[in-house]
């Protein structure tokens, strides 16, 4: 009987060893090709094929190839940065120049009919200020990203997207679907969210949603772009310093592609364990999108919506921060007492307080951050305002910003705990206070320890 059961152990071991041969993802992906090879072979007999459908074949064996598929979209993503930085200095300082214009007529006025110097302070230094700077630095980047983002996904592009990083979510314990949702997060955080439902798999479902806050919004755009654009192309000039910039903002979308896929694993190892499921995703043809109608509505649905979403939410905080900086407890005013509350946590992190009051008072949107670090320095007396964007870095340097400055608040930009909506949203679609908490610790948690680690070895190696 012994012998028997031995026997009987060894089968099942056996045969459990041959289910998971059949059941490895390379098995599954070669069967799905033969199946698809002998469908097509099929197809050829009884079925006489458009040349629409013909070239999008074509063009699905470039766009979605193991060799020339991610180059592709590096390439992609790397002229729409380009596009959108070399289209968007010009009518970012024009704007910046209208509202500081606007702002010194207004102050005039105010002047002119002896209005209170608080009333002035809170509605054109707060109020008109902080407004003015979200609509210079977010309108023309966002105006001119949006559009051609809506090409790419109407064209039909995006689904190969989805296809090309199917392989690397499934390895990473994650969905394929979880591609769909990161693609979503580069428009919208909160959005991405409710698109997570496309998911079955309860587990898989929390994957994306736990992890869809590590590739940059449209509200944190702005951050990158700017700072990348200021102090990380020292050096270069005209078409050259673009096109750096759109390498170091690519550079950044890896590394929150890379933390997306690491944090999934990790998860998938641990607090979310299970098995991957399975889905295959059938590529609808290439289209010709209808291209001004397509840049119209995504100008007025996406750009205009988010600028107006951040004009809504800045206009307070713009307003919270300039009586912040000018209430008193002593002699110091309620901000600077904030601030030097966060300065050493912020100095071990390669920034400073003022930028830790920045994210902090953030949280409702990121795109109020940078408008509250400009305003909070402003009331500093470091300039009593800024006639175009050129002259920003000048603000940020008199402040003591290094690259490294600049760097760690890009970094703890892409990788800092969602915005208040996102988080309202994670809420919404877990019911569970336990995992929207997580979702704001993971991501804090990560943007410490990098920023932390960054700065270290900075200093370490004297390199600031």
């Amino acid at each position: 009987m012994e012998s028997q059961s031995v026997l009987n152990h060894n089968s099942l071991k056996g045969i459990l060893a041959e289910v998971n041969e059949v059941s490895n993802e390379d098995i599954r992906d070669e069967i799905v090709s033969d199946i698809y090879t002998k469908s097509k072979s099929l197809c050829k007999k009884v079925v006489s094929q458009q040349p629409a459908m013909y070239r999008s074949d074509k063009l699905d064996e470039i766009f979605t190839s193991r060799i020339w598929g991610f180059p592709i979209m590096l390439i992609l993503l790397g002229t729409v940065f380009y596009i959108t930085i070399a289209g968007a200095n010009v009518p970012s300082d024009m704007l910046a120049n209208l509202f500081g214009y606007l702002e010194g007529k207004l102050s005039i006025l105010f002047e002119a009919m002896h209005a209170p110097e608080w009333l002035h302070g809170i509605l054109i230094l707060g109020l008109f200020r902080g407004t003015g700077w979200v609509i210079s630095v977010m309108l023309p980047p966002m105006a001119i990203f949006f559009p051609m983002f809506a090409l790419l996904e109407n064209y039909g592009y995006l689904p190969r997207v989805a296809f090309n990083m199917d392989r690397l979510f499934k390895r990473a314990g994650g969905h394929g679907k979880q591609s769909l949702t990161m693609a979503m997060g580069f428009g919208c955080n909160a959005a991405a969210i409710l698109s997570t439902r496309i998911i079955e798999s309860p587990r898989e479902r929390m994957l994306a949603i736990l992890t869809n806050n590590f590739v940059p919004c449209n509200g944190r755009w702005p951050t990158l772009i700017l700072l990348a654009s200021l102090f990380m192309v020292t050096g270069f000039s005209g078409a050259t310093s673009t096109l750096v910039t759109s390498a170091i903002l690519i550079g950044f979308v890896m590394l929150g592609v890379v933390v997306t896929l690491s944090v999934s694993w990790v998860l998938s190892k641990t607090a979310l364990k299970g098995v991957p499921t399975h889905y295959t995703l059938e590529l609808p043809p290439f289209r010709k999108p209808k291209f001004w109608d397509t840049i119209l509505r995504a100008s007025i649905d996406k750009a205009w919506n988010v600028l107006k979403r951040a004009v809504i939410v800045a206009a307070p905080a713009s307003i919270l921060t300039w009586v912040f900086a000018n209430i008193y407890v002593g002699d110091t005013s309620i901000l600077m007492h904030f601030v030097n509350f966060l300065e050493p946590f912020g100095h071990a992190l390669g920034m400073d307080g003022f930028i830790m009051a920045a994210f902090i008072l953030g949280l409702p949107a990121n795109e109020i951050v940078i408008p509250i670090l400009i305003m909070a320095y402003l009331s500093q007396g470091a300039m009593l305002e800024i006639e175009d964007l050129s002259k920003l870095k000048q603000v940020f340097i008199d402040q003591g910003w290094t690259w490294l400055t600049a760097l760690n608040m890009m970094l703890f930009s892409l990788l800092h705990f969602p915005c208040g909506t996102t988080l309202v949203n994670i809420y919404k679609e877990t019911k569970s206070a336990k995992w929207t908490f997580m979702s704001f610790l993971i991501p804090t948690v990560i943007a410490i320890g990098v920023t932390w680690l960054t700065a270290t070895i900075a200093r370490a190696f004297g390199w600031v």
